[in-house]
Protein backbone atom coordinates (compact mmCIF):
# COMPACT_ATOMS: atom_id res chain seq x y z
CA UNK A 1 0.00 0.00 0.00
CA UNK A 2 2.74 2.33 0.47
CA UNK A 3 4.78 1.92 -2.16
CA UNK A 4 1.46 2.13 -4.43
CA UNK A 5 0.77 5.20 -2.82
CA UNK A 6 4.56 6.18 -3.66
CA UNK A 7 4.18 5.50 -6.66
CA UNK A 8 1.30 7.98 -7.54
CA UNK A 9 2.79 10.59 -5.83
CA UNK A 10 5.90 10.28 -7.86
CA UNK A 11 3.17 10.14 -11.09
CA UNK A 12 1.74 13.50 -10.03
CA UNK A 13 5.12 15.14 -9.47
CA UNK A 14 5.98 14.08 -12.99
CA UNK A 15 3.51 15.16 -14.73
CA UNK A 16 3.23 18.81 -12.70
CA UNK A 17 7.25 18.80 -13.86
CA UNK A 18 6.60 17.98 -17.33
CA UNK A 19 3.46 20.59 -17.51
CA UNK A 20 5.96 23.45 -16.31
CA UNK A 21 8.59 22.57 -18.33
CA UNK A 22 5.95 22.73 -21.36
CA UNK A 23 4.21 25.67 -20.42
CA UNK A 24 8.03 27.77 -19.26
CA UNK A 25 9.41 26.16 -23.34
CA UNK A 26 6.23 27.87 -24.58
CA UNK A 27 6.45 31.49 -22.76
CA UNK A 28 10.49 31.48 -23.95
CA UNK A 29 9.32 30.50 -27.59
CA UNK A 30 7.02 33.49 -27.53
CA UNK A 31 9.13 35.71 -25.84
CA UNK A 32 10.04 37.52 -29.25
CA UNK A 33 6.39 37.21 -30.71
CA UNK A 34 5.22 40.66 -30.09
CA UNK A 35 1.61 41.20 -31.50
CA UNK A 36 -0.13 44.95 -31.71
CA UNK A 37 -2.81 45.29 -29.06
CA UNK A 38 -4.30 47.88 -30.40
CA UNK A 39 -7.69 47.32 -33.26
CA UNK A 40 -6.62 47.22 -37.04
CA UNK A 41 -5.88 50.58 -38.35
CA UNK A 42 -8.45 49.78 -41.33
CA UNK A 43 -11.89 47.80 -40.81
CA UNK A 44 -12.94 45.12 -42.88
CA UNK A 45 -15.79 46.92 -44.24
CA UNK A 46 -13.42 49.78 -45.64
CA UNK A 47 -11.50 47.12 -47.33
CA UNK A 48 -14.53 45.66 -48.94
CA UNK A 49 -15.34 48.64 -49.67
CA UNK A 50 -12.27 50.40 -51.71
CA UNK A 51 -11.60 46.69 -52.95
CA UNK A 52 -15.20 46.69 -54.77
CA UNK A 53 -15.13 50.20 -56.12
CA UNK A 54 -11.35 49.77 -57.55
CA UNK A 55 -11.75 50.45 -61.23
CA UNK A 56 -9.82 47.61 -63.63
CA UNK A 57 -6.18 48.09 -63.03
CA UNK A 58 -6.62 50.21 -60.11
CA UNK A 59 -4.47 48.69 -57.16
CA UNK A 60 -5.90 49.74 -54.02
CA UNK A 61 -2.58 50.79 -51.32
CA UNK A 62 -3.16 49.24 -47.75
CA UNK A 63 0.73 49.65 -47.13
CA UNK A 64 2.16 49.89 -44.07
CA UNK A 65 -0.87 49.42 -41.80
CA UNK A 66 -1.71 47.07 -38.57
CA UNK A 67 -4.07 45.01 -40.10
CA UNK A 68 -3.52 42.32 -37.35
CA UNK A 69 -6.68 39.60 -36.88
CA UNK A 70 -9.27 40.91 -39.39
CA UNK A 71 -11.29 38.19 -41.28
CA UNK A 72 -10.74 39.39 -44.95
CA UNK A 73 -11.26 35.69 -46.26
CA UNK A 74 -13.23 35.73 -49.49
CA UNK A 75 -11.97 39.06 -50.63
CA UNK A 76 -10.28 39.61 -54.30
CA UNK A 77 -7.62 41.79 -53.10
CA UNK A 78 -7.19 42.61 -57.35
CA UNK A 79 -3.82 43.12 -57.09
CA UNK A 80 -3.30 45.41 -53.92
CA UNK A 81 -0.32 47.46 -52.62
CA UNK A 82 -0.04 45.88 -49.09
CA UNK A 83 4.07 45.97 -48.73
CA UNK A 84 5.02 46.60 -45.27
CA UNK A 85 1.75 45.41 -43.19
CA UNK A 86 1.36 43.52 -40.49
CA UNK A 87 -1.43 40.47 -41.27
CA UNK A 88 -1.01 38.84 -37.96
CA UNK A 89 -3.56 36.45 -37.11
CA UNK A 90 -5.48 37.49 -40.52
CA UNK A 91 -7.89 35.18 -41.59
CA UNK A 92 -7.38 35.17 -45.25
CA UNK A 93 -9.57 32.10 -46.21
CA UNK A 94 -10.44 31.72 -49.96
CA UNK A 95 -9.04 35.12 -50.62
CA UNK A 96 -7.47 35.97 -54.16
CA UNK A 97 -4.18 37.34 -53.78
CA UNK A 98 -2.72 36.89 -56.94
CA UNK A 99 0.15 39.35 -58.39
CA UNK A 100 -0.43 41.54 -54.95
CA UNK A 101 2.27 43.14 -53.62
CA UNK A 102 3.01 40.90 -50.21
CA UNK A 103 6.85 42.18 -49.47
CA UNK A 104 8.02 42.63 -46.28
CA UNK A 105 4.72 41.63 -44.55
CA UNK A 106 3.69 39.56 -41.39
CA UNK A 107 1.57 36.96 -42.41
CA UNK A 108 2.33 34.93 -38.91
CA UNK A 109 -0.51 32.75 -37.84
CA UNK A 110 -2.37 34.32 -40.89
CA UNK A 111 -5.39 31.86 -41.91
CA UNK A 112 -3.96 30.60 -45.75
CA UNK A 113 -6.24 28.51 -46.81
CA UNK A 114 -7.01 27.67 -50.30
CA UNK A 115 -5.54 31.22 -50.45
CA UNK A 116 -4.72 32.28 -54.69
CA UNK A 117 -1.24 33.66 -54.12
CA UNK A 118 0.09 32.52 -58.01
CA UNK A 119 2.40 35.63 -59.07
CA UNK A 120 2.04 37.62 -55.57
CA UNK A 121 5.64 39.23 -54.29
CA UNK A 122 6.18 38.20 -51.07
CA UNK A 123 9.84 39.09 -50.70
CA UNK A 124 11.12 39.76 -47.52
CA UNK A 125 7.65 38.50 -45.82
CA UNK A 126 7.55 36.16 -42.60
CA UNK A 127 4.75 33.33 -43.00
CA UNK A 128 5.41 31.33 -40.02
CA UNK A 129 3.37 28.71 -38.38
CA UNK A 130 0.12 29.70 -40.39
CA UNK A 131 -3.00 27.63 -40.76
CA UNK A 132 -3.25 26.33 -43.93
CA UNK A 133 -5.48 23.60 -43.51
CA UNK A 134 -9.31 23.13 -42.46
CA UNK A 135 -9.57 20.31 -39.66
CA UNK A 136 -7.36 17.94 -38.46
CA UNK A 137 -7.45 15.32 -41.46
CA UNK A 138 -4.90 17.90 -43.34
CA UNK A 139 -6.32 17.57 -46.94
CA UNK A 140 -3.82 18.16 -49.11
CA UNK A 141 -6.48 20.38 -51.43
CA UNK A 142 -6.57 23.07 -48.46
CA UNK A 143 -3.06 24.68 -49.25
CA UNK A 144 -2.25 27.75 -50.59
CA UNK A 145 -0.45 28.33 -54.43
CA UNK A 146 2.42 29.96 -54.88
CA UNK A 147 3.19 29.35 -58.19
CA UNK A 148 4.99 32.05 -59.99
CA UNK A 149 5.37 33.92 -56.96
CA UNK A 150 8.51 35.95 -55.66
CA UNK A 151 9.45 34.81 -52.13
CA UNK A 152 12.89 36.39 -52.67
CA UNK A 153 14.20 36.30 -49.11
CA UNK A 154 11.22 35.10 -47.10
CA UNK A 155 11.27 33.37 -44.05
CA UNK A 156 9.15 30.44 -43.93
CA UNK A 157 8.64 28.03 -41.14
CA UNK A 158 5.16 25.89 -41.70
CA UNK A 159 3.55 22.64 -42.58
CA UNK A 160 2.67 23.41 -45.89
CA UNK A 161 2.39 20.07 -47.23
CA UNK A 162 0.53 20.04 -50.44
CA UNK A 163 0.98 23.50 -51.27
CA UNK A 164 2.40 24.64 -55.27
CA UNK A 165 5.01 26.59 -55.59
CA UNK A 166 5.59 25.39 -59.49
CA UNK A 167 7.87 28.75 -61.42
CA UNK A 168 8.01 30.41 -58.06
CA UNK A 169 11.35 32.48 -57.12
CA UNK A 170 12.65 31.30 -53.43
CA UNK A 171 16.12 33.02 -54.38
CA UNK A 172 17.30 33.19 -50.64
CA UNK A 173 14.54 32.29 -48.68
CA UNK A 174 14.49 30.47 -45.38
CA UNK A 175 12.76 27.60 -44.96
CA UNK A 176 14.90 25.81 -42.35
CA UNK A 177 12.66 24.98 -39.03
CA UNK A 178 14.81 26.73 -36.37
CA UNK A 179 13.71 30.61 -35.71
CA UNK A 180 16.38 33.44 -34.41
CA UNK A 181 14.93 33.72 -30.99
CA UNK A 182 14.38 31.96 -27.35
CA UNK A 183 13.12 28.76 -27.82
CA UNK A 184 15.27 27.39 -30.71
CA UNK A 185 15.54 24.03 -30.92
CA UNK A 186 13.15 23.14 -27.56
CA UNK A 187 10.73 20.85 -28.49
CA UNK A 188 7.97 22.89 -28.77
CA UNK A 189 10.20 23.85 -31.97
CA UNK A 190 9.70 21.92 -35.31
CA UNK A 191 12.46 19.66 -36.01
CA UNK A 192 11.59 19.33 -39.96
CA UNK A 193 9.12 22.16 -41.87
CA UNK A 194 6.73 19.66 -43.59
CA UNK A 195 6.88 20.18 -47.29
CA UNK A 196 5.31 16.67 -48.35
CA UNK A 197 3.75 16.60 -52.01
CA UNK A 198 4.37 19.79 -52.57
CA UNK A 199 5.16 20.61 -56.30
CA UNK A 200 8.13 22.68 -57.07
CA UNK A 201 8.53 22.15 -60.71
CA UNK A 202 10.61 24.98 -62.19
CA UNK A 203 11.25 26.66 -59.25
CA UNK A 204 14.14 29.02 -58.79
CA UNK A 205 15.84 27.55 -54.61
CA UNK A 206 19.36 29.45 -55.40
CA UNK A 207 21.22 29.80 -52.18
CA UNK A 208 18.08 28.95 -50.14
CA UNK A 209 18.36 27.75 -46.92
CA UNK A 210 16.32 24.21 -46.83
CA UNK A 211 17.92 22.84 -44.10
CA UNK A 212 15.78 19.75 -42.25
CA UNK A 213 13.07 20.29 -44.34
CA UNK A 214 10.89 17.40 -45.14
CA UNK A 215 10.12 17.09 -48.90
CA UNK A 216 8.95 13.70 -49.19
CA UNK A 217 7.07 12.63 -52.44
CA UNK A 218 7.56 16.45 -53.60
CA UNK A 219 8.34 17.19 -57.45
CA UNK A 220 10.93 19.24 -58.18
CA UNK A 221 11.57 18.55 -62.28
CA UNK A 222 13.89 21.17 -63.44
CA UNK A 223 14.03 23.10 -60.08
CA UNK A 224 17.63 25.08 -59.43
CA UNK A 225 19.34 24.52 -55.98
CA UNK A 226 22.17 26.47 -57.43
CA UNK A 227 23.71 26.84 -54.06
CA UNK A 228 21.37 26.69 -52.07
CA UNK A 229 21.69 24.29 -48.17
CA UNK A 230 19.66 21.22 -48.43
CA UNK A 231 21.82 19.62 -45.32
CA UNK A 232 19.62 16.85 -43.76
CA UNK A 233 16.94 17.16 -46.02
CA UNK A 234 14.37 14.76 -46.97
CA UNK A 235 13.78 14.06 -50.24
CA UNK A 236 12.44 10.43 -49.96
CA UNK A 237 10.76 9.45 -52.96
CA UNK A 238 10.80 12.72 -54.39
CA UNK A 239 10.85 13.57 -58.28
CA UNK A 240 14.04 15.44 -58.91
CA UNK A 241 14.24 15.01 -62.71
CA UNK A 242 16.45 17.51 -64.12
CA UNK A 243 17.12 19.42 -60.79
CA UNK A 244 20.39 21.63 -60.77
CA UNK A 245 22.46 20.73 -57.35
CA UNK A 246 25.47 22.74 -58.15
CA UNK A 247 26.80 23.78 -55.58
CA UNK A 248 24.33 22.66 -53.25
CA UNK A 249 25.18 21.76 -49.84
CA UNK A 250 23.84 18.06 -49.50
CA UNK A 251 24.93 16.85 -46.17
CA UNK A 252 23.30 14.43 -45.10
CA UNK A 253 20.66 14.75 -47.24
CA UNK A 254 18.59 12.05 -47.85
CA UNK A 255 17.83 9.97 -51.98
CA UNK A 256 15.95 7.24 -50.40
CA UNK A 257 13.69 6.47 -53.92
CA UNK A 258 13.92 9.34 -55.18
CA UNK A 259 13.95 10.02 -58.89
CA UNK A 260 17.42 11.55 -60.16
CA UNK A 261 16.87 11.31 -63.79
CA UNK A 262 18.75 13.99 -65.48
CA UNK A 263 20.10 15.60 -62.47
CA UNK A 264 22.51 18.45 -63.17
CA UNK A 265 25.87 18.94 -60.96
CA UNK A 266 25.01 16.75 -58.30
CA UNK A 267 29.08 14.94 -57.90
CA UNK A 268 29.69 18.91 -57.67
CA UNK A 269 27.57 19.63 -54.70
CA UNK A 270 29.09 20.38 -51.38
CA UNK A 271 29.94 17.14 -48.62
CA UNK A 272 28.65 15.41 -51.46
CA UNK A 273 30.18 12.36 -50.37
CA UNK A 274 28.04 12.17 -47.27
CA UNK A 275 25.10 12.14 -48.80
CA UNK A 276 22.56 9.20 -47.93
CA UNK A 277 21.13 6.50 -49.75
CA UNK A 278 22.11 7.55 -53.22
CA UNK A 279 22.19 3.83 -53.87
CA UNK A 280 18.80 3.36 -53.17
CA UNK A 281 17.93 6.57 -55.21
CA UNK A 282 16.77 5.95 -59.29
CA UNK A 283 18.34 7.21 -61.96
CA UNK A 284 21.75 8.49 -60.21
CA UNK A 285 24.13 9.29 -62.89
CA UNK A 286 27.24 6.57 -62.98
CA UNK A 287 30.28 9.31 -62.94
CA UNK A 288 28.44 10.71 -59.89
CA UNK A 289 27.37 7.35 -58.13
CA UNK A 290 31.29 6.29 -58.57
CA UNK A 291 32.92 9.12 -56.80
CA UNK A 292 30.01 9.21 -53.90
CA UNK A 293 30.39 5.24 -53.39
CA UNK A 294 34.44 5.04 -53.29
CA UNK A 295 34.03 7.67 -50.59
CA UNK A 296 31.51 4.87 -48.58
CA UNK A 297 34.11 5.05 -45.85
CA UNK A 298 33.38 8.25 -44.27
CA UNK A 299 29.69 7.76 -44.02
CA UNK A 300 30.45 4.03 -42.16
CA UNK A 301 32.08 6.70 -39.71
CA UNK A 302 28.78 8.17 -38.73
CA UNK A 303 26.70 7.16 -35.74
CA UNK A 304 23.37 5.25 -36.40
CA UNK A 305 22.86 6.09 -39.64
CA UNK A 306 21.40 3.48 -42.52
CA UNK A 307 23.40 3.44 -45.38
Amino acid sequence: MVMRTTLIQAASSLRCTLALALSLACSIAHAQEPVSTDAAEVSVREISERLYRAEPGERVDFSNRDLTYLDLSGLNFKGARLTQSDFYGVDFTGANLSRADLSKTRLDRATLIDVDLRFANLSGATLLRPAVYRDMSKNLADTPDFSGAQLVGTRIQANLSGARFRGANLTRSDISPYEKRPGEGLFVTLSYNEFTSCDFSGATLHNANLHRVNFTFSQFNGADFTGANIAETDFTKADLRGANLTNADVHLANFESANLAGIVGLETARNFEMALNLDKAVAVPPAAFKIWKAQESKRLKLPNLDN
